[in-house]
């Protein structure tokens, strides 16, 4: 076996109203190294990684070990991997979702099994249940996806370097099932009406690079937002606050807790210190759309 290196960008996923269907990649980064070895073993260093359970009860694994199996491989006897990651757990960065990249991207190069692009996204699409998430980080940049009920799955791919994006990162989990359940079971015509019609404009201004447009409609979401506010205590605060800065717009990031703004290129450090002041228990980051999406690099030196 080479030695090789994945990398995976974070996401942000809905980016308003695009419920389930659309996402960015960011510049945060889940990595694995992996070298030949007798068994498997994983190592985690950071502290963003949860404890090491046994290597083939792993996430990891098991997502490389199922998609083996789809396409009729067999993983190899064992691998060593030591994984770093910068993606914090459950905040709505896609930490989940850049796992499941990274488990189909391993089973794809320790099985020889020349997937493309397409076959990856709907591996990931059908693991993950929605393509929000897991196409950035695939794919990097802006993804708008649709997956219908008979396994078709299209999507509009744009990449971006003329934003900022600002993320408040608090230091509480939220996790994605709990924010799911607040969330109503059924919208009436009307509700989905004006939900969709948001969505519409919204995207239509942000593909074009109209974000003045674009930030107003991220923040008339209809369809998540206004359900999930109430678990989110700076919600409105952090909004507020950064329209008053000059951001674009503020949405949550995925399912929260983390919210994230779009903003002039060049005004994110400016933005960033003034709202650093109002939130001092939040970690306040300026972030910048990944372009390059998942990557496998082999090594060129025999040392991880």
């Amino acid at each position: 076996m080479t030695r090789f290196t994945i990398t995976v960008p974070a996401s942000t996923a809905n980016i308003g109203p695009g419920f389930d269907s659309a996402g960015m990649a960011l510049n945060r980064y889940l990595t694995l190294h992996v070298k030949a070895n007798d068994e498997w073993v994983f190592e985690h260093q950071s502290v963003h990684l949860p404890d090491v359970p046994v290597a083939k009860e792993h996430f990891i694994y098991q997502i490389a070990d199922k998609v083996a199996n789809q396409f009729g491989a067999v993983l190899p006897p064992g691998a060593y991997v030591l994984m770093e990651s910068d993606i914090p757990l459950a905040r709505g960065l896609g930490s989940s979702s850049s796992a499941i990249i990274a488990g189909i991207e391993l089973a794809d190069q320790l099985c020889n099994l020349s997937l493309s692009l397409t076959e990856k996204l709907q591996c990931a699409s059908a693991i993950e249940g929605h393509p929000d998430n897991v196409a950035p980080s695939l794919l990097g940049g802006l993804v708008i996806a649709a997956q219908s009920t008979d396994g078709d799955l299209d999507y509009l791919h744009k990449k971006d370097d003329n934003l900022d994006i600002i993320a408040y990162i608090p230091h509480f989990e939220l996790k994605t099932e709990a924010a799911r359940k607040v969330l109503p079971n059924q919208y009436s015509r009307g509700e989905a009406t004006n939900a969709s019609a948001i969505a519409n404009v919204m995207f239509a201004a942000l593909v074009s690079g109209n974000y003045e447009l674009a930030g107003k409609m991220m923040e008339k979401d209809l369809f998540h937002e206004p359900h999930r506010a109430s678990l989110l205590p700076d919600y409105e605060k952090i909004r507020l606050e950064a329209k008053n800065a000059g951001a674009f717009g503020t949405v949550i990031s995925g399912a929260g807790p983390t919210m994230m703004s779009l903003a002039p290129k060049g005004s994110g450090s400016k933005l960033a210190l003034r709202l650093k002041e109002h939130l001092p228990d939040f970690s306040v980051e300026v972030l910048e759309m990944d372009l390059h999406g998942s990557r496998v690099e082999k090594a060129k030196s025999q040392h991880i």
